[in-house]
Protein backbone atom coordinates (compact mmCIF):
# COMPACT_ATOMS: atom_id res chain seq x y z
CA UNK A 1 0.00 0.00 0.00
CA UNK A 2 0.65 3.62 -0.28
CA UNK A 3 2.41 5.78 2.34
CA UNK A 4 -0.17 8.94 2.05
CA UNK A 5 1.23 12.32 3.26
CA UNK A 6 -1.75 15.12 3.37
CA UNK A 7 -1.18 18.76 3.63
CA UNK A 8 -4.42 20.80 4.55
CA UNK A 9 -5.25 24.40 4.39
CA UNK A 10 -7.92 24.81 7.18
CA UNK A 11 -11.40 24.83 5.92
CA UNK A 12 -10.04 23.33 3.13
CA UNK A 13 -12.04 19.71 4.77
CA UNK A 14 -8.72 17.70 4.55
CA UNK A 15 -9.02 15.92 7.77
CA UNK A 16 -12.49 14.74 6.35
CA UNK A 17 -11.14 13.95 2.94
CA UNK A 18 -8.18 11.87 4.80
CA UNK A 19 -10.79 10.03 6.94
CA UNK A 20 -12.56 9.23 3.49
CA UNK A 21 -9.78 7.80 2.12
CA UNK A 22 -9.31 5.54 5.14
CA UNK A 23 -12.88 4.48 4.78
CA UNK A 24 -12.35 3.53 1.20
CA UNK A 25 -9.06 2.10 0.89
CA UNK A 26 -8.46 0.36 4.73
CA UNK A 27 -5.46 1.92 5.07
CA UNK A 28 -4.64 2.80 9.07
CA UNK A 29 -5.12 6.97 9.72
CA UNK A 30 -2.69 8.87 12.05
CA UNK A 31 -3.95 12.24 12.81
CA UNK A 32 -3.42 15.57 14.94
CA UNK A 33 -4.42 13.45 18.10
CA UNK A 34 -2.41 9.67 17.13
CA UNK A 35 0.96 12.02 16.44
CA UNK A 36 0.21 14.13 19.74
CA UNK A 37 -0.61 10.89 21.86
CA UNK A 38 2.99 9.31 20.45
CA UNK A 39 4.91 12.21 20.66
CA UNK A 40 3.52 12.56 24.38
CA UNK A 41 5.08 9.08 25.12
CA UNK A 42 8.67 11.06 24.21
CA UNK A 43 8.14 13.70 26.53
CA UNK A 44 7.01 16.07 23.87
CA UNK A 45 4.14 17.47 25.93
CA UNK A 46 1.60 20.26 25.23
CA UNK A 47 3.95 22.81 26.33
CA UNK A 48 6.11 22.07 23.79
CA UNK A 49 3.74 21.23 21.12
CA UNK A 50 2.29 24.75 21.19
CA UNK A 51 5.93 25.99 20.66
CA UNK A 52 7.00 24.29 17.56
CA UNK A 53 3.76 22.21 15.86
CA UNK A 54 3.02 23.04 12.61
CA UNK A 55 4.27 26.93 13.46
CA UNK A 56 7.29 28.56 13.12
CA UNK A 57 9.02 28.82 16.76
CA UNK A 58 9.39 31.89 17.66
CA UNK A 59 13.03 33.29 18.74
CA UNK A 60 13.89 31.88 21.90
CA UNK A 61 12.28 28.49 21.26
CA UNK A 62 14.17 28.33 17.95
CA UNK A 63 17.52 28.72 19.88
CA UNK A 64 16.78 26.14 22.60
CA UNK A 65 17.46 22.19 22.23
CA UNK A 66 13.70 21.70 22.68
CA UNK A 67 13.47 22.31 18.86
CA UNK A 68 15.70 19.30 18.10
CA UNK A 69 13.93 17.16 20.32
CA UNK A 70 10.62 17.67 18.61
CA UNK A 71 12.13 17.81 15.14
CA UNK A 72 14.05 14.03 16.49
CA UNK A 73 10.69 12.75 17.70
CA UNK A 74 8.41 13.92 15.22
CA UNK A 75 10.05 11.96 12.49
CA UNK A 76 10.82 8.98 14.36
CA UNK A 77 7.11 8.91 15.50
CA UNK A 78 6.40 9.23 11.88
CA UNK A 79 9.55 7.04 10.57
CA UNK A 80 7.17 4.22 12.83
CA UNK A 81 4.37 4.22 11.49
CA UNK A 82 5.89 4.20 7.56
CA UNK A 83 6.90 1.32 9.03
CA UNK A 84 3.99 -0.82 10.02
CA UNK A 85 2.84 -2.79 7.27
CA UNK A 86 -1.13 -2.26 5.05
CA UNK A 87 -0.71 1.52 4.25
CA UNK A 88 -0.89 4.71 6.40
CA UNK A 89 -2.93 8.04 5.66
CA UNK A 90 -0.76 10.59 8.06
CA UNK A 91 -2.13 14.34 7.90
CA UNK A 92 -0.26 17.44 8.33
CA UNK A 93 3.58 17.99 10.20
CA UNK A 94 5.25 18.23 7.55
CA UNK A 95 5.37 14.43 6.98
CA UNK A 96 5.25 15.03 2.52
CA UNK A 97 9.12 16.10 3.48
CA UNK A 98 10.28 13.75 6.47
CA UNK A 99 9.63 11.03 3.65
CA UNK A 100 10.27 12.78 0.58
CA UNK A 101 12.09 10.55 -2.55
CA UNK A 102 10.04 7.26 -1.01
CA UNK A 103 9.35 5.32 -4.19
CA UNK A 104 5.56 4.64 -2.37
CA UNK A 105 4.32 8.24 -1.39
CA UNK A 106 1.55 9.62 -2.08
CA UNK A 107 1.70 13.21 -1.39
CA UNK A 108 -1.40 15.12 -1.39
CA UNK A 109 -2.33 18.40 -0.29
CA UNK A 110 -5.59 19.89 -0.09
CA UNK A 111 -6.92 23.19 -1.15
CA UNK A 112 -9.90 25.15 -1.72
CA UNK A 113 -10.62 28.85 -2.67
CA UNK A 114 -10.32 31.46 0.02
CA UNK A 115 -14.24 32.01 0.32
CA UNK A 116 -14.76 28.42 0.38
CA UNK A 117 -12.65 28.08 3.43
CA UNK A 118 -14.24 30.99 5.12
CA UNK A 119 -17.57 29.88 4.89
CA UNK A 120 -16.35 26.57 6.35
CA UNK A 121 -14.81 27.78 9.01
CA UNK A 122 -17.54 30.17 9.96
CA UNK A 123 -19.69 27.46 10.06
CA UNK A 124 -16.89 25.26 12.07
CA UNK A 125 -16.20 27.54 14.16
CA UNK A 126 -19.34 29.36 14.60
CA UNK A 127 -18.16 32.53 14.45
CA UNK A 128 -18.26 35.76 12.01
CA UNK A 129 -16.92 35.71 8.56
CA UNK A 130 -14.14 38.69 9.89
CA UNK A 131 -12.76 36.04 12.54
CA UNK A 132 -13.23 32.67 10.17
CA UNK A 133 -10.59 35.13 8.22
CA UNK A 134 -8.06 35.89 10.57
CA UNK A 135 -8.07 32.18 11.87
CA UNK A 136 -7.16 31.20 8.02
CA UNK A 137 -5.10 33.70 7.44
CA UNK A 138 -3.26 33.00 10.64
CA UNK A 139 -3.11 29.21 9.87
CA UNK A 140 -1.75 29.76 6.72
CA UNK A 141 1.14 31.99 7.99
CA UNK A 142 2.30 29.24 11.00
CA UNK A 143 2.10 26.39 8.60
CA UNK A 144 4.17 28.31 5.86
CA UNK A 145 6.78 28.92 8.55
CA UNK A 146 7.21 25.66 9.97
CA UNK A 147 7.51 24.08 6.50
CA UNK A 148 10.03 26.58 5.96
CA UNK A 149 11.77 26.58 9.10
CA UNK A 150 12.38 22.55 9.75
CA UNK A 151 12.13 21.53 6.25
CA UNK A 152 13.25 24.39 4.25
CA UNK A 153 10.19 23.61 1.82
CA UNK A 154 7.09 26.05 0.27
CA UNK A 155 4.16 24.32 1.81
CA UNK A 156 2.01 26.18 -1.10
CA UNK A 157 3.89 24.69 -3.72
CA UNK A 158 1.90 22.39 -5.88
CA UNK A 159 5.36 21.06 -7.29
CA UNK A 160 6.06 19.64 -3.68
CA UNK A 161 2.88 17.22 -3.99
CA UNK A 162 1.80 14.53 -6.60
CA UNK A 163 -1.71 15.21 -6.75
CA UNK A 164 -3.75 18.56 -5.52
CA UNK A 165 -7.44 18.11 -4.86
CA UNK A 166 -9.69 21.57 -4.86
CA UNK A 167 -12.41 20.78 -2.51
CA UNK A 168 -13.99 24.00 -4.04
CA UNK A 169 -14.59 21.76 -6.94
CA UNK A 170 -14.68 18.18 -5.98
CA UNK A 171 -17.21 16.95 -2.82
CA UNK A 172 -14.73 14.53 -0.15
CA UNK A 173 -15.77 11.43 -1.54
CA UNK A 174 -14.96 12.65 -5.14
CA UNK A 175 -11.97 13.70 -3.82
CA UNK A 176 -11.39 10.71 -1.76
CA UNK A 177 -12.01 8.78 -4.65
CA UNK A 178 -9.55 10.67 -6.85
CA UNK A 179 -6.71 10.09 -3.81
CA UNK A 180 -7.48 6.56 -4.14
CA UNK A 181 -6.64 6.46 -7.68
CA UNK A 182 -3.50 7.96 -7.21
CA UNK A 183 -2.57 5.64 -4.45
CA UNK A 184 -3.11 2.95 -6.85
CA UNK A 185 -0.77 4.35 -9.29
CA UNK A 186 1.69 5.42 -6.71
CA UNK A 187 2.11 2.05 -5.02
CA UNK A 188 3.00 -0.86 -7.41
CA UNK A 189 4.69 -4.08 -5.96
CA UNK A 190 8.27 -3.02 -6.85
CA UNK A 191 7.72 0.36 -5.17
CA UNK A 192 6.09 -0.91 -1.95
CA UNK A 193 8.79 -3.07 -1.82
CA UNK A 194 11.40 -0.44 -2.05
CA UNK A 195 9.43 2.02 -0.07
CA UNK A 196 9.11 -0.75 2.96
CA UNK A 197 13.28 -1.28 2.44
CA UNK A 198 14.15 2.49 2.73
CA UNK A 199 11.46 3.05 5.69
CA UNK A 200 13.39 0.32 7.41
CA UNK A 201 16.72 2.03 7.08
CA UNK A 202 15.22 5.01 7.83
CA UNK A 203 14.01 4.12 10.95
CA UNK A 204 17.14 1.95 12.19
CA UNK A 205 19.53 5.38 11.81
CA UNK A 206 16.42 7.48 13.47
CA UNK A 207 17.06 4.50 16.34
CA UNK A 208 20.49 4.85 16.32
CA UNK A 209 20.65 8.73 16.63
CA UNK A 210 18.22 8.03 19.56
CA UNK A 211 20.31 5.53 21.73
CA UNK A 212 22.99 7.61 21.15
CA UNK A 213 22.07 11.33 22.00
CA UNK A 214 19.11 10.74 24.23
CA UNK A 215 19.87 7.09 25.66
CA UNK A 216 23.64 7.50 26.39
CA UNK A 217 24.05 10.95 25.95
CA UNK A 218 27.01 11.03 24.29
CA UNK A 219 28.55 14.64 22.95
CA UNK A 220 28.54 14.00 19.21
CA UNK A 221 26.82 17.05 17.46
CA UNK A 222 25.26 17.25 14.64
CA UNK A 223 24.84 13.23 14.55
CA UNK A 224 23.16 11.06 11.32
CA UNK A 225 23.33 7.86 10.94
CA UNK A 226 22.82 6.83 7.55
CA UNK A 227 21.63 3.08 7.55
CA UNK A 228 22.71 1.14 4.37
CA UNK A 229 20.50 -2.00 4.81
CA UNK A 230 21.86 -2.93 8.57
CA UNK A 231 25.34 -1.25 8.11
CA UNK A 232 25.38 1.96 9.69
CA UNK A 233 27.55 4.99 8.66
CA UNK A 234 28.01 8.55 11.74
CA UNK A 235 28.33 11.43 10.81
CA UNK A 236 29.24 14.10 13.44
CA UNK A 237 31.08 15.83 14.94
CA UNK A 238 33.03 15.34 18.05
CA UNK A 239 35.73 16.73 20.82
CA UNK A 240 37.65 13.59 21.48
CA UNK A 241 38.20 9.97 19.86
CA UNK A 242 36.41 8.86 23.28
CA UNK A 243 33.20 10.27 22.25
CA UNK A 244 33.02 8.82 18.95
CA UNK A 245 33.97 5.14 20.08
CA UNK A 246 31.64 4.88 22.73
CA UNK A 247 28.84 6.52 19.90
CA UNK A 248 30.28 3.33 17.82
CA UNK A 249 29.43 1.22 20.79
CA UNK A 250 26.65 2.82 21.53
CA UNK A 251 25.35 2.02 18.21
CA UNK A 252 26.18 -1.78 17.85
CA UNK A 253 24.07 -2.31 20.78
CA UNK A 254 20.95 -1.19 18.65
CA UNK A 255 19.05 -4.44 17.60
CA UNK A 256 19.34 -4.62 13.81
CA UNK A 257 22.36 -3.26 13.59
CA UNK A 258 25.17 -5.55 12.26
CA UNK A 259 27.95 -3.05 11.42
CA UNK A 260 29.24 0.31 12.46
CA UNK A 261 31.54 2.57 10.69
CA UNK A 262 32.40 6.12 11.71
CA UNK A 263 33.09 9.09 9.67
CA UNK A 264 32.23 11.64 12.83
CA UNK A 265 35.63 13.82 12.88
CA UNK A 266 37.30 15.06 15.58
CA UNK A 267 37.38 19.05 16.07
CA UNK A 268 39.10 19.60 19.24
CA UNK A 269 38.40 23.41 19.54
CA UNK A 270 34.59 22.79 18.75
CA UNK A 271 32.74 24.44 21.09
CA UNK A 272 29.50 25.19 20.09
CA UNK A 273 27.50 23.25 22.21
CA UNK A 274 28.38 21.78 25.51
Amino acid sequence: MALVAIARELGARGEELAGELVRLTGMRLMDRIDIEEKLALHGIGPSKLEKFDEKRPGLWASLSMERDDYLHYLKLVVYDAAAEPGGCVIVGRGVGAILRGLPNLAGIRITAPRSVRVDNLRKQFGCDERRALQLMERSDRERLGFHKYFFSVDWRDAREYGLVINTGELSIEDGARLAQEYCKMVSTKEKEKAGAERVRELLLGHRVVTEIVYGKHIAVHFLEAEARGTHIVLHGVANTQISIDEAVAAARAVQGVSEVESAIQVVQEFSVMP
